[in-house]
């Protein structure tokens, strides 16, 4: 069978195989081939080679081509069961589908047949809302229940998907992140939900401190549960306002995380605050197709000259699409 597929390092496969899975654009009906140092992985039919050019990111050595696979068998698929796949995600042991999914119940049904670790499926009954960014859910099928444990990168995170905010698509751009830390550096996550962040850099080496903020106190409460259940000591939790939080952390931390896609621009004096000499922040937006960066980047800048310091760019890119014509954004700037 023939697709079209990407050709990438063998080193970089799994990071590449991750995000396309998670956007969608993986084939899982075709076997990844391996061939020499590369594997081709098979690209589902709707992606075309202009979706591709976001992996450059990952890595710049990737190719867009046909390739012959062999058909994925043996093993029970969604295509199998469904005339059509919806979008859905797991977290721990939950899966979530769209709120709009037709026929949820033979969708849910269809999901714990073939993925035998999900054990409840939920869908939202509306959209991420008010101060803490939090949803509420319906049951599908499996057991009534909103918490589970998930696990990223070695790590486990207790949550609640009813009283914190959490999204596995993040965890190739938190693993990214994770790469620029180094032992001896302070990182100030202003926003940092259950930890997903927080603990995943604390875990790298005890040499590194990390200064964990939220206002949601159901966040802060299972954030302190992930410190013990990763043993990650070197986490300090704080529950609280991030701006009030800045005047007592002033000038203490070499990395700023800012993962609030939408508000984060009312934080940004906040994090100058916070912002060791040479500091990196790490800026997180929603923006327009015909506005990634440039609005984000202008507010960045106008607050580092309000506080006297010099911004210079160091890297923008898209992390994922959001909506139709909106993405999620990082941006990286030096603080001198």
């Amino acid at each position: 069978m023939i697709r079209n597929c990407i050709r990438v390092p063998k080193d970089r496969g799994e990071e590449v195989r991750r995000e396309l899975l998670e956007r969608n654009m993986l084939d899982s009906s075709a076997q990844i081939s391996a061939e020499d140092e590369y594997l081709y992985i098979p690209l589902a039919d709707s992606t075309q080679e202009e979706n591709t050019k976001v992996f450059t990111d990952i890595c710049e050595n990737i190719t867009f081509m046909l390739y012959e696979f062999k058909k994925q068998t043996g093993q029970l698929k969604l295509e199998n069961l469904l005339d059509t796949v919806p979008h859905f995600e797991i977290i721990g042991d939950i899966a979530l589908i769209e709120e709009d999914t037709p026929e949820p119940g033979v969708v849910a049904d269809a999901i714990i047949k073939v993925k035998k670790n999900v054990r409840t499926v939920l869908a939202p009954l509306g959209p991420v809302e008010g101060e803490f960014r939090t949803r509420r859910f319906r049951t599908i099928a499996g057991e009534d229940k909103t918490s589970t444990i998930h696990k990223e990168y070695g790590c486990r995170y207790h949550i609640d998907l009813e009283k914190a905010y959490f999204t596995p698509r993040l965890a190739t751009e938190r693993s990214r992140i994770l790469a620029q830390i180094k032992d001896g550096d302070t990182v100030a996550d202003m926003f940092a939900g259950v930890g997903p962040y927080s603990i995943i850099i604390a875990k790298k080496s005890p040499l590194i401190k990390v200064i964990a903020i939220d206002k949601n106190p159901s966040a802060v409460q299972f954030l302190k549960k992930n410190i013990e259940l990763n043993a990650t000591y070197n986490v300090k939790a704080i529950e609280g306002d991030a701006i009030h939080e800045a005047k007592r952390l002033e000038a203490s931390a070499d990395h700023v995380i800012m993962n609030l896609p939408h508000n984060a621009h009312k934080f940004l004096d906040a994090a100058m605050q916070i912002c060791a000499r040479n500091a990196i922040i790490h800026y997180y937006d929603i923006n327009p197709q015909n506005d990634l960066f440039d609005s984000s980047l202008k507010l960045i800048e106008e607050a580092a000259t309000k506080a006297g310091k010099i911004c210079q760019l160091l890297d923008k890119r898209v992390v994922r699409s959001y909506a139709p014509y909106q993405f999620n954004v990082c941006i990286e700037v030096e603080i001198i």
